[in-house]
């Protein structure tokens, strides 16, 4: 196949993800994945252009109010769905994410709707995210953040009353020495800008597509001050 034909072709496919997780088309999304890569599609290429230029486009649609969260979350299905067909691609390779994040939900408070759906777009965005479940205590986050060394920690609850948790968390990081070396976000219904400013977070994402800026933010400032933690 000549290589302006073998362009066209890859471009076709990348085209066609891309409007599958758009739309929300998780039924297909798979075999259509997988063609790319039957055709030498480069995975970079796939979730560079496809899948992440995809969940682009549906955080901006969703912040515009064209579409709400059952829409995104769909979308979001569909581009993990894609993506759980790339990622054993792209170990041999030692592919660059956009930062390394840890997700959770806090001690007491078991829903993970919400937190899952960020934890989704994170992915999308192309960050590797390391996504700890429900209920989590202060001492099992604070030992992730040691273990796993993140760039951002994201913290979520959907109940007022498990909102002091987010606060222990940070308390924790503090006594452990490791406050410094990890940025904190938090979010959830009952959270707001002023109440992370008030237990001391690094910011707050009303939304899943905020939380991916944020995410972003974040991570490009502790890029660009050089060589990481130890």
């Amino acid at each position: 196949m000549p290589a302006s034909t073998k362009e066209k072709a890859v471009s076709d496919y990348i085209a066609t993800i891309r409007k599958a997780v758009v739309d929300g088309n998780h039924a297909e999304i798979e075999t259509l994945v997988q063609r790319a890569i039957d055709n030498h599609a480069d995975p970079d290429t796939i979730i560079n252009e496809a899948l992440t230029g995809a969940m682009e486009i549906v955080g901006k649609r969703f912040a515009a109010n064209e579409i709400f969260v059952p829409e995104m979350f769909v979308s979001a299905l569909t581009m993990k769905k894609g993506l759980e067909l790339i990622r054993p691609l792209l170990t041999p390779t030692g592919a660059q994410s956009k930062g390394n994040i840890v997700i959770a939900t806090v001690k007491d408070d078991i829903h993970d709707i919400g937190k899952n759906l960020v934890a989704m777009m994170l992915e999308g965005g192309g960050f590797n995210v390391v996504d700890l479940g429900a209920d989590l205590s202060a001492k099992k986050v604070v030992s992730k953040v040691r273990e796993l060394k993140p760039d951002v920690l994201a913290l979520s609850t959907l109940l007022t009353t498990t909102m002091p948790q987010m606060e222990k968390v940070i308390g924790t990081l503090e006594a452990a020495g490791l406050r410094g070396s990890v940025k904190v976000m938090v979010g959830g219904a009952p959270v707001d800008r002023e109440f992370a400013e008030k237990i001391g977070a690094d910011g707050y994402g009303k939304d899943a597509g905020e939380a991916v800026e944020l995410a972003k933010k974040f991570c490009a400032g502790i890029r660009a001050m050089g060589p990481a933690k130890s």
